[in-house]
């Protein structure tokens, strides 16, 4: 489905630099570069084979005066970014040669590129699916090398060929069923129960192990939102210090120092974090305080991650449990802290309360026991092996989502079969998961979903 209109935008990122790019897409490229390029040659653009840098330089269309001195490419439709002809200019990447170029296209004859019209192209001109295109924004705006690494895979196509193969099995079930129902006379109602549950679970399973990933993927994707709570002075904003390896918060032997969220993004072990510090939690006459107290309860809200902090030097008091409550409604590790003093009762306490799988000891100030809470942040983050393994992460929320509701399609059309339903009624479940998991990949998508992933994009992607 190839553009009638040609677009141009500048496709490098804005601001001062040696290089900058516009990208001209559509059935009239050529045409357009050339009103504005002059090859140093003396040929034309087009005399080049597809693909060729050619040297040249942009003159203005009005008074044909030199612009800049330039590189040009010529990609012939389908074996471009867009599987459209294609040209891209390379001048200096001064924001006022960008503008002046990217004018001169459209004076041309180019209409200005809308956000993600590229990539739209690209998926609607059949060179990528949905997954794909997502996938592009993705790895530009990846935090870890290990999100980095999942984009790309997916922008490879890994998760559609896995998508693709799932909806031919279950396409399969659907013939299967409908040759029961069409030929009634061939006797093949008890195979066909059989087989068709055994694909349903076999299918479901599969589904199962993407969601089982999508965890790992999310984090990697958008960062882990850790929120660091805990009554005033037991360590936390030295704990925050601690991590990040420098003195980002303030630390003072007085209580109720942190009065509002300090948050700050980090990198461990290939893991993003989100890190918030928050106000010491308590009951307090000052006013100050207590809005620190209620922004940091609103936080919890949004935290996938609390870091309980206690002082291990101190016996547990009725705050504390307070905060445990708190700390409860998410998922939670607790850190008894001021481990070079004396911690071990409180220590021994709490694991045998909450398991020894919950509770770090370590010390803020010296460092001792910071590995195991490095530890234990890869362990939630990537499983047992607490290292990114092979297989698919699903990373994007409205795959997970749409593969959440496929798995209860499946769910509920493997119930029918074990309730002996009608064939008619199973084929509608598994129908709707077909129609769901077609639309992670865009086979079944409706074009206003499609324009409203787009349109997240950035101009020029």
């Amino acid at each position: 489905m190839m553009a009638e209109d040609t677009i141009s935008a500048v496709i490098t990122a804005l601001g001062q630099g040696a290089v900058g790019i516009v990208r001209i897409s559509g059935p009239n490229a050529l045409a357009v570069s050339g009103k504005l390029f002059r090859a140093a040659s003396g040929k034309n653009l087009a005399d080049y084979s597809s693909h060729t840098m050619v040297y040249g330089h942009i003159y203005d269309l009005q008074d044909n005066s030199l612009v800049d001195e330039v590189l040009a490419v010529y990609m012939d439709a389908p074996h471009s970014y867009t599987a459209e002809d294609v040209v891209e200019i390379q001048c200096h990447g001064s924001m006022q040669a960008l503008r002046k170029i990217l004018s001169l296209t459209y004076a041309a004859g180019a209409k200005p590129a809308e956000r993600g019209e590229f990539t739209k192209r690209a998926f609607l001109n059949g060179r990528i699916d949905l997954t794909q295109a997502e996938a592009v924004m993705d790895i530009i705006s990846s935090r870890s090398e290990a999100s980095l690494k999942l984009a790309a895979r997916q922008q490879n196509g890994e998760l559609a060929g896995v998508l693709h193969n799932l909806r031919r099995q279950l396409l399969d079930i659907v013939v299967c069923l409908e040759a029961a129902i069409d030929y009634p006379e061939e006797d093949i109602e008890e195979i066909t129960f059989g087989e068709v549950k055994k694909k349903i679970l076999e299918v479901g399973a599969n589904i199962s192990d993407l969601l089982n990933n999508a965890h790992t993927g999310r984090i990697l994707r958008d960062g882990l939102r850790t929120a660091i709570i805990g009554r005033p002075n037991v360590g936390k904003s030295s704990l925050l210090n601690a991590l990040l390896k420098e003195e980002r918060a303030i630390v003072s032997e007085y209580a109720g120092t942190t009065r509002d969220v300090i948050e700050e993004q980090l990198l461990i072990d290939g893991v993003p974090l989100v890190l918030s510090d928050t106000a010491g939690i308590r009951k307090s006459d000052d006013y100050v305080e207590q809005l620190g107290v209620k922004k940091t309860l609103e936080l919890l809200k949004d935290t996938e991650l609390v870091i309980c902090v206690v002082d291990g030097n101190e016996d547990l008091i009725a705050e504390d449990e307070e905060i445990f409550k708190t700390a409860a409604t998410r998922p939670y590790v607790i850190i008894v802290n001021k481990s070079d003093l004396n911690v071990a009762a409180t220590f021994d306490i709490l694991k045998q309360r909450f398991g020894s799988n919950k509770v770090i000891a370590l010390s803020a100030k010296t460092g001792v026991g910071m590995d195991e809470l490095f530890d234990w942040l890869k362990s939630y983050v990537y499983g047992d092996k607490g290292t990114l393994s092979s297989g698919i992460y699903v990373q994007n929320a409205r795959h997970e989502e749409l593969l959440r509701q496929a798995l209860q399609s499946l769910t509920d059309a493997g119930q029918a079969v074990s309730d002996g339903m009608p064939y008619d009624c199973i084929i509608i479940d598994v129908r709707r998961a077909i129609n769901l998991l077609g639309e992670i990949t865009g086979d079944t998508i409706p074009d206003e979903i499609i324009n409203e992933i787009f349109s997240r994009f950035c101009i020029g992607k």
